[in-house]
This record gives C-alpha cells, sequence and structure tokens, in this order.
C-alpha cells in the first residue's frame, strides 16, 4: 500500500522540463540539439583554476528551441505557457533575469544546491523569434564558477556546425 501511495504521488508531480524536452524534440516547429563540452573548443591552458573546475563539471547541453511564424502563433503562446509553468515549480532556484518586451527576455535557473547543481536552465523568449531553453547538465557544478565561464565563452572557437544549423532555425 505505501508503495502505491509513493508511486501515484511521484506521477502527480507535474511535467518535468526534461519530460517536456523528450515529447517536443520531434514535434514540428521545435529543432533539440544535445551539445557536448567539446564542441565548445575552449583552451583549457588558458582558463583559471575555478574556471577549469567549472568546465570539467559539465558534461552536455540539451537545447530544445520553438520557432514562432505567422501560421502557429496560438500554439507559440501555449508551448511558452507550459514551460513557464514548468520553470515556475519552486523546485527550480532563480539565479537571474533580464530583457526587455521588444528585444526578448530570459531567465536562469538551477536544480540543486548552489554549489552542488544538479541541472543549470537558460531559457530565452522573443515574441517575434520564439523561445530556446538549455539544460546545462553535468556533476558538482558551482553557479559562481560557471558563471566565471563566460568571458572564456567570448574567445572559444565554437563548432559553427550544429551553431550555424540553430541560427538558421530562427530565420
Amino acid at each position: 500500500m505505501i508503495i502505491l501511495v509513493a508511486t501515484l504521488s511521484s506521477c502527480n508531480q507535474g511535467t518535468s522540463l526534461q519530460t517536456y524536452f523528450v515529447n517536443n524534440q520531434e514535434q514540428p516547429n521545435f529543432l533539440s540539439v544535445d551539445l557536448p563540452t567539446s564542441m565548445l573548443n575552449i583552451d583549457q591552458t588558458s582558463l583559471t583554476d575555478a574556471q577549469k573546475e567549472a568546465y570539467k563539471s559539465i558534461q552536455k547541453l540539451n537545447v530544445l528551441a520553438y520557432k514562432i511564424d505567422t501560421t502557429n502563433a496560438t500554439a507559440y503562446k501555449t508551448e511558452l505557457a507550459k514551460v513557464k509553468t514548468i520553470l515556475n515549480d519552486p523546485k527550480y532556484e532563480e539565479l537571474m533575469r533580464g530583457g526587455n518586451t521588444a528585444d526578448g527576455k530570459f531567465m536562469i535557473k538551477f536544480l540543486g544546491k548552489d554549489d552542488d547543481i544538479d541541472e543549470l536552465i537558460l531559457f530565452g523568449n522573443a515574441n517575434d523569434k520564439g523561445f530556446a531553453i538549455v539544460r546545462v547538465l553535468g556533476n558538482h557544478m558551482n553557479a559562481n564558477k560557471i558563471m566565471t565561464l563566460t568571458s572564456a565563452l567570448d574567445s572559444a572557437d565554437l563548432d559553427s556546425s550544429q551553431l550555424n544549423q540553430f541560427a538558421e532555425f530562427f530565420k
């Protein structure tokens, strides 16, 4: 009886972000890309110790994007509302948010503790382009150390083949 109650209550916790990804990765108007950290081509010799630790803690990035056009504006609003509902779950801690209604908005959230993040979530949307969600997956990621990687990414030699696919999707 206890197992049945535990099973029923765990199934009734709403859709997770991972489930949303799986359910939509093959759907029309969506683009799904898995990016290994090796694609970033970061010169690790120039990283600080904190940046090296952060880089090594990241395993991969899962990207799911939805492109809006004149034929799917209603569906876009529905999908955007679903994502916002998922991310409003208190289990997702907010690190940062910003943007504006003209250019678009973004937020950064995470699962876990500040010094032991299980999943970092980057979410951005622009009502004339669509939205994108990036799940940064890894082991023992640290929020402060991950944020130090942004300067290293500015000088990284990114593998443009997969990024071009993503950029073309929003044109």
